[in-house]
C-alpha cells in the first residue's frame, strides 16, 4: 500500500486475519472529547484523584477504543468467513468502519455481517457488566460501570433501523429477501435512516416544545453531530439503492465486450493483432485475467526486439480485485459495486465455470 493510501485510513497498528487495522487521525477528537466530558465527573465522583481524573478518563477512552475494535473485528471475521473481501478495519471519530466487496453477497449473508458488530457490543456489555459485580465502588469499578453502559448504548444505537446503521443493513436484507431487489432493500434502507433522524430531532426538540419545556442544548448539540452523520450516510444509501434499481434490468450479456485471451509468459512477437472493439486480455498460468495489452507500447518496442521482450512490458496491470465472477444473465449491478470497491473503470467478468466472459468498461477507454 502506498503511503498516501497509510495515510488516508490512518496510523496502521496491526493486522487481524490478514486484515490491516488501522486508527484514524479523527479518533484523537474521541480521546479529547471523553476527556472533557468524563474527566471532570470522575472528579467530581472521586475528588481524591485531583488532576488523576484525567487519566482515568484516558483509560475510558482506550477502552472504548477496544470495544470500537471488536465490534469492526466481530463484521471482519465473520465478513471472511461469508466470502467477502475484506479491505481494512478503521477506527475514527465516528466509531468505526469495516471495508469490504460484497458483491457476491446474499440477503442471509448480508444480515449476519451486519448483526454481528452489535451483538459484539452486546457479549462486551454482559462481561462489563459480570466484573462490576465483583468490584468495590472506586475506579475500577467505574470504569467497569463506564464500559458495561457504553457497549449496551452502541449494541443498541447501531440496531436502530436505518442506514448507515447496522440495524439499516438488516432492514437492506429483509426487504431485498422479500423484494428479489437488492436496489430497493437499499433505497428502503436509506430512507429509514432519515426517518431515524427524524425522530431523533422530534425526541430532542418537537417533545419539548409540545410540552412546554426549555430545549436542553446539549440535546440539540448531539442531534446535530449524530443526526447530521446520519442524515448524509441515509442519503448516500438512497442515491446507491436508486443507481442499483436502475441497474438490476442491465445484465452482463448486454455490457459485457469481448477479450481476446494470451498467456501472459509469452513474448511481444506472439501477440494477435488488434481487433476493434476487442481487448487482448492476459492471463496467468491458472487463466486469471492480470492485465490488458498496451498496443500503443507494442509498437513502441522495436521489431529486433519483440522476441526477446516480455508481454509484461506492454501491460496495463490491473489492481486486485478487478476481477468479477457473474453468468451472462446475472444482472450488472455486482460489477458496477466491484468499480467502486476496487476504484477501477473496467472490470473482467469470469463466469461461474471459470471462463473468461470479456471486460466490461466503466467508461470509454
Amino acid at each position: 500500500m502506498t503511503g498516501s493510501a497509510r495515510r488516508s485510513h490512518g496510523w496502521r497498528v496491526g493486522r487481524l486475519a490478514g486484515v490491516p487495522v488501522y486508527l484514524g487521525a479523527s479518533w484523537v477528537l474521541v480521546a479529547v472529547v471523553i476527556l472533557v466530558l468524563f474527566g471532570p465527573v470522575v472528579r467530581r465522583l472521586v475528588p481524591e484523584l485531583g488532576a488523576g481524573s484525567y487519566a482515568v478518563a484516558f483509560a475510558f477512552a482506550l477502552l472504548l477504543l477496544f470495544s470500537v475494535f471488536v465490534h469492526e473485528a466481530a463484521h471482519a471475521l465473520v465478513g471472511k468467513a461469508c466470502g467477502y473481501r475484506v479491505n481494512r478495519i478503521v477506527a475514527d471519530f465516528w466509531g468505526g468502519h469495516t471495508a469490504y466487496d460484497s458483491a457476491d453477497s446474499t440477503p442471509g449473508r448480508s444480515a449476519l455481517v451486519a448483526v454481528v458488530g452489535p451483538l459484539a457490543n452486546a457479549v462486551l456489555a454482559g462481561l462489563g457488566w459480570l466484573v462490576t459485580q465483583t468490584l468495590e465502588p472506586g475506579v475500577p469499578w467505574l470504569l467497569a460501570a463506564g464500559f458495561t453502559y457504553a457497549n449496551a448504548f452502541v449494541a443498541a444505537f447501531n440496531l436502530l433501523p436505518g442506514l448507515p446503521l447496522d440495524g439499516g443493513f438488516l432492514v437492506d436484507s429483509l426487504v431485498w429477501k422479500l423484494s428479489g431487489s437488492r436496489g430497493l432493500g437499499t433505497l428502503v434502507a436509506g430512507w429509514c435512516g432519515r426517518l431515524v433522524v427524524l425522530v431523533g430531532l422530534w425526541w430532542a426538540v418537537g417533545l419539548p416544545l409540545l410540552r412546554g419545556q426549555q430545549i436542553e442544548m446539549s440535546r440539540v448539540l448531539w442531534l446535530l453531530l449524530i443526526g447530521g452523520f446520519l442524515w448524509f450516510g441515509a442519503s448516500d444509501a438512497i442515491r446507491v439503492g436508486k443507481a442499483r434499481r436502475g441497474m438490476e434490468g442491465t445484465l452482463v450479456r448486454d455490457v459485457c465486450r469481448p477479450a481476446v485471451l494470451v498467456a501472459a509468459d509469452i513474448p511481444v512477437s506472439a501477440l494477435p493483432p488488434a481487433h476493434p472493439n476487442t481487448d487482448t486480455v492476459a492471463v496467468d498460468a491458472t487463466g486469471t485475467p492480470v492485465g490488458i495489452v498496451d498496443f500503443g507500447a507494442v509498437e513502441q518496442v522495436p521489431a529486433g526486439a519483440r522476441g526477446a521482450t516480455p508481454i509484461d512490458a506492454v501491460l496495463r496491470r490491473q489492481p486486485a480485485g478487478w476481477v468479477v465472477t457473474a453468468d451472462p444473465d446475472d444482472p450488472v449491478t455486482p460489477v458496477v459495486i466491484a468499480m467502486q470497491t476496487v476504484g477501477t473503470p473496467l472490470v473482467a467478468v469470469r463466469d461461474r465455470a471459470g471462463r473468461v466472459l470479456g471486460l466490461i468498461h466503466g467508461r470509454a477507454d
